[in-house]
């Protein structure tokens, strides 16, 4: 088959690799239908986290089933599945507890952008749509696999609820898709903090009721005169950035609540800042599996539409291009065709 390959930074090939087996009685062989570029990609493209060999890349995947392993009894060989970037067993404490992305049987998936990918513990990741989806629908239940599900994450993090204040820092795919969960979940009002047109317009659609293109104390202020002088109830933080998590606890009023999701690079939180603040602080890796069900069904439903963070679509083959684009911000979010 073949596949993306990062060999150093900047330097995405496609490439030929080994087909994918069977390893344990819980895999499943897929063949992709959608995979697509994430925003935390480009921390090795950029050259922010070491490569210090060449590895396959990707971790969201919609795709048909083509072979299962002797104890997969949730999916079955022609079901089209949606899965999670963090596979898990979907039985243990943690998952019980409904932390899948905990699973103690959790393995991460980084070998999807290719023709076909093999997914550990697929009994318990993997979510079965009720027939072959229309291809309209995909690439919203392709965002189901990540960028929604860890949107809606950040908004349960951060505590919105119906009539509620929040703040979405970040107008990545994630950030976007923050927007369209805390719409869902009652937000009264939403501000969404971004400076690119493309993107205001596309949160705007998605339910926000502000944008504030500021940044650093000039955006607190921002969002401070936004709300009273006090600061948002719930704040969402999609970026992992030292600057985007300093916004983001800033601009939460006291008593409000911060849901953490960018994958944090030299964050540094300071523990007596914080403990004045009386803001609460959750994060980590969306429990997507959780909320795959549901999520599927908004999608199916057409109650919302994440697939429209999805701006630029390309063959698989053109992986690098689909890198190029999204690091260039000509790009929100690349979905890819093998």
């Amino acid at each position: 088959m073949r596949g993306a390959v990062i060999h150093s930074p900047g330097d995405v090939r496609f490439e030929g690799l080994d087909d994918p087996k069977i390893l344990k009685p819980t895999d499943a062989i897929i063949r992709t239908v959608a995979t697509c570029v994430c925003g935390s990609d480009l921390w090795p493209y950029r050259g922010l986290e070491p490569v210090a060999e060449p590895r396959p890349m990707g971790h969201e995947y919609v795709g048909i089933v083509e072979e299962i392993g002797s104890e997969v009894t949730h999916v079955k060989p022609g079901q089209f599945v949606v899965g999670s970037f963090a596979t898990s067993d979907n039985t243990c404490a943690n998952c019980r507890n409904g932390w899948q992305s905990s699973c103690l049987h959790r393995e991460f998936m980084s070998t999807c952008q290719a023709d076909y990918i093999r997914v550990p513990n697929a009994h318990g990741t993997l979510v079965a749509t009720d027939g072959h989806p229309d291809a309209a629908l995909v690439p919203g239940l392709l965002a189901v696999s990540d960028v929604m599900g860890t949107g809606w994450y950040a908004a349960l993090a951060a505590e919105v609820k119906p009539g509620s204040t929040a703040v979405v820092v970040g107008d990545g795919a994630v950030g976007l898709c923050g927007v369209i969960a805390a719409k869902e979940l009652g937000a009264e009002r939403i501000i969404a903090m971004s400076r690119h047109e493309a993107r205001r317009q596309l949160a705007l659609e998605f339910g926000a009721t502000d944008i504030v293109g500021e940044r650093g104390e000039e955006g607190i202020a921002r969002v401070k005169d936004l709300t009273g002088g006090i600061g948002a109830d719930s704040v969402l933080e999609c970026v992992g950035t030292p600057e985007s998590m300093r916004q983001a606890l800033h601009s939460a009023r006291p008593g409000g609540n911060v849901g953490f999701v960018g994958v944090p690079h030299e964050v540094r939180v300071d523990g007596e800042e914080l403990f004045f603040s009386h803001v609460g602080l959750r994060g980590g890796p969306a429990p997507v599996r959780r909320y795959l069900p549901d999520l599927i069904d908004r999608v199916l439903s057409g109650r919302i539409e994440p697939g429209k963070v999805f701006d630029l679509t390309l063959p698989l083959e053109q992986v690098a291009e689909g890198y190029r684009a999204m690091d260039e911000r000509r790009a929100i979010k690349a979905l890819l065709k093998p």
